[in-house]
């Protein structure tokens, strides 16, 4: 769903954690879209995805990310930009893994911090995203 607030236009999911702590999955405002740190976390049900597979979380991420960059008039190829909090250095792999196949053909710059603590304990990756959009 986007909704208009002043001159920029708001992508809004049902993850639980929008409402409770008052965020927008992504924001668009002129030509760039900030997506918000994003896991696995269903946008429709609001319930969690893939516990334990950081592979299948990053997918989903990654999926979610274009998602939202889509409905704010984005596409994955404008995406310029994503940072990636994982918990365990052992998936680090997993979630490169993940970023190469939903992106490697944009190449965008990226960051991978290790180490991450979420608000969940079944959330082992959580990604966030830049887009630039060219008119």
């Amino acid at each position: 769903m986007s909704v208009s607030s002043s001159q920029s236009l708001l992508f809004r999911t049902a993850n639980p954690y929008e409402k409770l702590f008052g965020y927008s999955r992504a924001v668009r405002r002129g030509p760039l879209i900030a997506v918000s740190g994003t896991t696995s976390i269903d946008p429709v049900s609001g319930q969690m995805r893939h516990p334990g597979a950081a592979y299948d979380q990053a997918r989903a991420i990654f999926a979610e990310i274009g998602r939202a960059v889509e409905a704010l008039g984005g596409q994955a190829n404008d995406i310029v930009r994503v940072r990636m909090f994982v918990t365990e250095a052992s998936d680090t792999d997993d979630v490169g893994k993940a970023l190469k196949e939903s992106l490697g053909d944009i190449g965008p710059a990226a960051t991978m911090i290790v180490g991450a603590r979420f608000v969940s304990a079944e959330m082992l990756v959580e990604i966030e995203a830049d887009a630039f959009v060219m008119q």
